[in-house]
């Protein structure tokens, strides 16, 4: 019996989108919600050689959740790491 590890790394395609690693961080300084700040901190520091397990440690995520957002933003950019409210009761208190 063979088992295959994939040994290919968690990266962040932030070339494709025209960007750089230094401007996922300013954008994770500026970002309005925590949660979009998050997220672009998230793959800055995958941008620099964490893993989706140290990030995912750091932040209290599952480093499942990690690698959805690295995957959904190499598919669709920025877009896909602003927080955006998902349903719910309003908030009482904004």
């Amino acid at each position: 019996m063979v088992i295959e590890v994939s040994t290919r790394m968690l990266s962040v395609d932030w070339s494709r989108w025209g960007e750089s690693a230094e401007a996922l961080r300013e954008k994770a300084l500026k970002a309005e919600h925590p949660r979009s700040r998050e997220r672009f901190m998230a793959l800055y520091e995958i941008s620099g050689g964490k893993s989706a397990t140290q990030v995912g440690r750091e932040t209290g995520r599952n480093p499942q959740t990690v690698m959805e957002w690295v995957h959904r933003y190499n598919a669709v950019g920025q877009e896909a790491l602003v927080y955006q409210r998902s349903g719910g009761h309003p908030p009482l208190y904004l």
